[in-house]
């Protein structure tokens, strides 16, 4: 792997990012304002609240309130229950994690799982901007990362989204992880505890890395993995379809047979089964497919949140 992309300040932004990004941007925000102020309204705020907030002292519980909360100690001692009452963050911080690989730049359809979760990215920095929290990028590629910590304001997080959207797709023939050798201790240290991390990705079958646990304790985890619909069934076609595969540099034959049904079900369990042992919360993981609206999926996803 080669050396580590330097990490970015805040305080001294790059040179103005191309135009296209610019533009690109000033339509999702468009969007975002426009879902804020209509079907979305309180929904975002309540969904990144997480469980991200100072203790304040025991109460008596009541009916309603959320066990996870219950103090056991105090319980046992006094012989009913009690929970722990906590006072909320004023400003929420979030952390985007994009995981940026070469299986990204598939696409069955009019977008590459990689436009698609460039455009999620962007609607996340710009609810940030919107609901004025701080928001910081952790952008891993296989030949390197590039991390910047939590900003604030509508003209930092602009040139963020900004310089994730010019940044170029990884070399196809990249064979490495951006995780490999990579340390969570990196992501802790760029973020106060209680942070909101949503890490984007198509979340491959993987195990889980290690850290992982104290890295969930310190944090808030949401995953949103990004979907092609050759991921959710395999492709039906009157025959056998011929692809070209970027990576070997040839055409390669896809049967319609049993068997290529079969190893497609069992790579979509497994990659289920790794999503969920990443992110064991049901609330806390969701997928989103190349051929649906990103931002109605987002909004689905927080009001889901909200109402559990």
């Amino acid at each position: 792997m080669s050396e580590p992309i330097p990490t970015t300040s805040p305080e001294s932004p790059p040179a103005p990012p191309p135009s296209a990004p610019l533009a690109t941007l000033r339509r999702l925000e468009w969007r975002v304002r426009h879902a804020v102020e209509t079907s979305l309204g309180g929904g975002y705020r309540s969904a990144f609240r997480g469980r991200g907030m100072e203790f304040d002292q025991v109460v008596k519980y009541a009916y309603g309130d959320d066990v996870r909360d219950i103090d056991w100690n105090v319980t046992a001692r006094l012989g009913e229950p009690y929970r722990k009452k906590f006072i909320e963050e004023r400003e929420v911080t979030v952390l985007l994690v994009f995981e940026d690989t070469p299986s990204l730049q598939f696409g069955s359809g009019a977008a590459t799982r990689r436009e698609a979760l460039l455009e999620l990215a962007g609607l996340l920095l710009l609810l940030a901007s919107v609901n004025r929290d701080r928001i910081g990028l952790a952008h891993l590629r296989p030949d390197g990362r590039s991390l910047t910590p939590p900003v604030h304001g509508r003209g930092p997080i602009h040139h963020l989204a900004a310089r994730l959207f010019a940044a170029p797709p990884p070399p196809l023939t990249s064979s490495s992880s951006p995780l490999l050798n990579f340390n969570l201790s990196a992501l802790s240290a760029l973020t106060p505890r209680h942070t909101i991390v949503v890490w984007l990705s198509d979340h491959p079958a993987r195990p889980v890395p290690e850290g992982w646990a104290a890295f969930a304790r310190r944090h808030t985890l949401l995953g949103l993995r990004i979907d092609d619909p050759w991921d959710r069934a395999y492709p039906e076609t009157a025959g056998d379809l011929t692809a070209y595969d970027p990576l070997s540099g040839r055409l390669v034959t896809l049967g319609r047979g049993h068997a290529e049904r079969v190893a497609h079900a069992r790579w979509r369990e497994a990659r289920d089964a790794s999503f969920a042992a990443w992110f064991p919360d049901p609330f806390g993981r969701h997928v989103v497919g190349t051929d649906e609206n990103r931002l109605d999926s987002l909004v689905r996803f927080f009001r889901r949140r909200e109402a559990r």
